[in-house]
């Protein structure tokens, strides 16, 4: 699936699912969101810190916003706050909801703040945007916690500029090319398909998403890891053939591969 809105495209995906016998996956969410956790898993080494402990504010509820919130939750991260033009999202908010934020607060925002981007975003140490240009400056990034991570993906303006930083975050990402660190979904491509197909797997479920991400971060070895290497680049051929075979065995080990596993008698 490509280019369908949210919340539509949250409906349209789960009844292909239902009524479908091969795997369904929605580009501008999954996609998005497995690139988006790779990005993180390494950015979080870069600064030591742990992705249970860490606090994360999406500015989007889009299908990009939705999908990255579910996928870093089922990594790790505990607290999540979620933002759209009216503002944090939280159990019990009625302005401006449909039926997937109304899903949204109740999973999210465990101590229930309110307020604007700039007001939640105080003490995270991860910034997702995936909305519009500009929506942050300089001081609410110096509000955020020590050595920020800020991950600013609306294209081809982000929401904040990467010089407007420089010196005040510890990692830096955009959608851009022209940046370091492009968080481009491409990445999983086409090596999701090609694993999924390789063992004729009936979906691709968060397990071979997880597989996938972590593919996508393992092809930077330790050494290598730094701010302004986080992600491979796109032009990287390991990475198709990591992800492949890391979604392969996911499909296996969680029971969706519908083809026998082949046994090398060899060994």
């Amino acid at each position: 699936m490509e280019d369908i809105s949210a919340p539509r495209c949250f409906e349209i995906e789960d009844r292909l699912k239902a009524e479908l016998d091969i795997p369904v996956f929605h580009d501008d969410q999954h996609g998005t969101a497995v690139v988006v956790l790779a990005a993180l898993h390494n950015a979080l080494q870069v600064v030591g810190k742990k992705i249970d402990q860490v606090k994360v504010v999406v500015n989007g509820i889009g299908a990009a916003g939705v999908a990255c919130a579910k996928i870093v939750m089922s990594a790790g991260v505990k607290n999540l706050i979620g933002c759209d033009t009216t503002g944090a999202l939280y159990h019990g908010r009625t302005e401006n909801m449909n039926w997937i934020k109304h899903w949204f607060a109740e999973n999210t925002n465990p101590e229930k703040q309110r307020g604007t981007i700039r007001e939640v975003l105080q003490g995270a140490d991860v910034f997702f945007g995936l909305s519009v240009p500009k929506v942050i400056d300089l001081q609410d990034v110096q509000r955020m916690a020590s050595d920020p991570i800020i991950f600013a993906m609306a294209n081809p303006i982000p929401e904040i500029m990467p010089e407007l930083v420089a010196g005040h975050v510890a990692v830096m990402a955009t959608g851009r090319s022209d940046y370091p660190n492009q968080i481009n979904n491409v990445l999983c491509f086409p090596g999701i398909f090609r694993g999924a197909i390789n063992c004729r797997a009936s979906q691709i479920n968060e397990s071979m998403k997880l597989a996938a991400a972590q593919a996508i971060a393992g092809i930077i070895a330790p050494h290598e890891l730094h701010a302004d290497y986080i992600v491979p680049s796109v032009f990287d051929r390991r990475v198709s053939e990591a992800v492949a075979s890391a979604v392969e065995a996911a499909a296996y080990s969680s029971g969706v591969a519908r083809r026998q596993r082949l046994i090398d008698s060899s060994t």
